[in-house]
Order: C-alpha cells, then sequence, then structure tokens
C-alpha cells in the first residue's frame, strides 16, 4: 500500500515539476500564486487598476491554458476587444510569472506535459512511477488533464478511468465531455464496463432518474436498476 500514491491532477503535476524544476527553468523552491497576486499582476499587464476586468482577463487565460491554447494563438483566435487585450496580456504573463520564480495554478497541469512531452527520459521515468493509473471522475477532467494522462500512459496505455456522462456538470470550469468521447478514438481496444446496478435506490427513484437522464444526449447508453423493490 505505501507504494500507491494518491493525488490530485494538479498535487502530481506539482510534484513532477518539483522533481525536475530546473529542466522548465525554476528553481526547487519555486512559488504557486494565488489568485490575488495573479489579479495585480495581470492588472499591471493590461495597464489598469480596474480588479474586476484584470480578474476577468484571468479567467480568460485560465480557460486557454486548460484548453492548451498558446498566447500566440489566442491572439489569433480573440473574439473581441476584452479578449484581445486578455490576449496580449497572456503573451507577456508567463515570462513575468517566471521572472518572479513562479507558476500559477493552471501550470500543474501544463508545465509537467511539455516537460514529459519535449524529455523522453524523464517521461519514461514517470511512466514507470505511474505504470497503473485510475482517473476517478473522469467526466470532469478538462484538455490538458486528458493530455497529461495520455502523456503519462504511454503506449502501454494501462489505465481505468472511472466517469459518467449524465454527471457532466462542470463544463463552466473548463471539464469537457470530449475526453470521454475520445477515449474510445485514441484507445480502440478500451473496455468498457457499465455500473448500472444502484446499491442505495428503490426502483421506484430510478425509474424516475432514467426517465429524466433519457433527455441527455447520450456517450454510453445505461439504465439503472436496483434490487431494492
Amino acid at each position: 500500500a505505501g507504494r500507491i500514491a494518491i493525488s490530485t491532477f494538479h498535487a502530481l503535476g506539482l510534484a513532477i515539476i518539483r522533481a525536475d524544476a530546473a529542466a522548465v527553468g525554476l528553481k526547487p523552491s519555486f512559488s504557486i500564486l494565488g489568485p490575488s497576486d495573479i489579479e495585480t499582476m495581470i492588472a499591471e499587464l493590461l495597464g489598469t487598476t480596474d480588479l474586476g476586468r484584470a480578474r476577468a482577463a484571468q479567467w480568460t487565460i485560465s480557460r486557454w491554458k486548460n484548453a492548451l491554447v498558446s498566447a500566440p494563438a489566442a491572439v489569433a483566435a480573440a473574439q473581441d476587444a476584452d479578449e484581445a487585450a486578455a490576449a496580449q496580456a497572456y503573451l507577456r504573463y508567463d515570462d513575468t510569472l517566471r521572472a518572479y520564480q513562479a507558476v500559477d495554478f493552471d501550470d500543474l497541469i501544463a508545465l509537467p506535459i511539455a516537460l514529459l512531452e519535449s524529455r523522453p527520459e524523464i517521461a519514461a521515468r514517470w511512466r514507470e512511477r505511474c505504470a497503473q493509473l485510475l482517473v476517478d471522475e473522469y467526466q470532469d477532467t478538462n484538455p490538458a488533464q486528458y493530455r497529461l494522462l495520455r502523456v503519462l500512459a504511454g503506449e502501454a496505455a494501462r489505465f481505468t478511468a472511472v466517469g459518467d456522462d449524465d454527471q457532466a456538470i462542470y463544463g463552466w470550469r473548463g471539464a469537457s465531455l470530449d475526453n470521454l468521447a475520445q477515449l474510445p478514438r485514441d484507445y480502440p481496444q478500451l473496455k468498457v464496463v457499465k455500473l448500472e446496478q444502484n446499491y442505495r435506490s428503490t426502483v421506484r427513484i430510478l425509474r424516475s432518474a432514467n426517465a429524466l437522464i433519457a433527455n441527455n444526449e447520450k456517450l454510453f447508453d445505461k439504465k439503472l436498476w436496483s434490487e431494492h423493490g
């Protein structure tokens, strides 16, 4: 049991960066900046004292980073003046963070991806350490987290992803159902195990639940049932 590591994606990403900080241009003692620090930094990059505007730009930059959209790509794809300003701030944002020997929360996923994809010897070491992977609440992952899973799983692809498309409620913070849809395409040998038996509820409750979730767009059809009468 001592060999089992249990963590969030971000805690795992932090462990990877701490172990190989020099490879991403950081000292092992780098800082993780919180939202208030980042707000102030982005306000300076925007040249504004309006923290509400800075907060909105911060959210936009975070969304881009979680979707693995680079700063130049964000500049090219900006849809309005606010996005254009956020994209210009994004161009200088990461350099500013590094000057402070700091990262933000999104870097805890983005930096390990960049590191493992560019340094095969480091990737091999982490694949050996993470030889078997279990991802819970997989429907709540975002594109960056799925990319990290893929690079850690490697060609061996020894992983289990537990998730339910009918429980996907975190799209507003970047979670993507495309991650569930993409799994069978990226891994054609994927074995799907449906956990349809419910151990808590009665048939009447599950009949109502089945009627409700039948309205959802389906990736994996399922019908909940119970032995509780």
